[in-house]
């Protein structure tokens, strides 16, 4: 029987945790958060195909280039729709953009540290992003016994 490690088991939780947040945003949000949903979903595929296609040195310039991507497309989105949550997610967003390019600056290697900090902000991503699907989702059943 082969037991997962625990960075297994994060690699996994992380995925699933991704796939939740986006669907119920693509399922229950509203047009912003499901624009940013799909761009979360497409950004953290693309990563994935980074990591499996490059070796070290390009995969840091294709996870600089990811998250660049995401980020534009989170001002696209921003300067098109007003929403809170967007807001904290450029925020997290600029911490991710910041974190690939101090590595690639300066030729670290990917160490726990940098496993850690990559971690807790996409969780912090994927927090705005459910907080404003659950918003547009509250909003969208107020509006029914609004006309009522």
């Amino acid at each position: 029987m082969v037991i997962p490690s625990l960075i297994q088991i994060v690699w996994a939780g992380l995925w699933l945790l991704i796939f939740g947040v986006c669907g119920y945003a693509l399922w229950k949000g509203g047009p912003p958060e499901r624009f940013g949903a799909a761009l979360i979903l497409l950004v953290a595929l693309l990563g994935g195909l980074i990591e499996i296609g490059l070796k070290d040195n390009a995969r840091q310039v294709g996870h600089l280039a990811a998250d660049g991507l995401l980020a534009m497309g989170f001002l696209f989105v921003a300067v098109r729709y007003t929403s809170l949550w967007l807001g904290g997610a450029m925020l997290f967003q600029a911490v991710q953009f910041s974190l690939h390019a101090f590595y690639f600056v300066l030729k670290r290697p990917y160490d726990p540290l940098y496993s850690i900090v990559n971690n807790i902000d996409l969780f912090g991503v994927l927090s705005c992003l459910l907080a404003g699907a659950l918003a547009a989702n509250g909003r969208a059943r107020a509006r029914p016994a609004e006309a009522a």
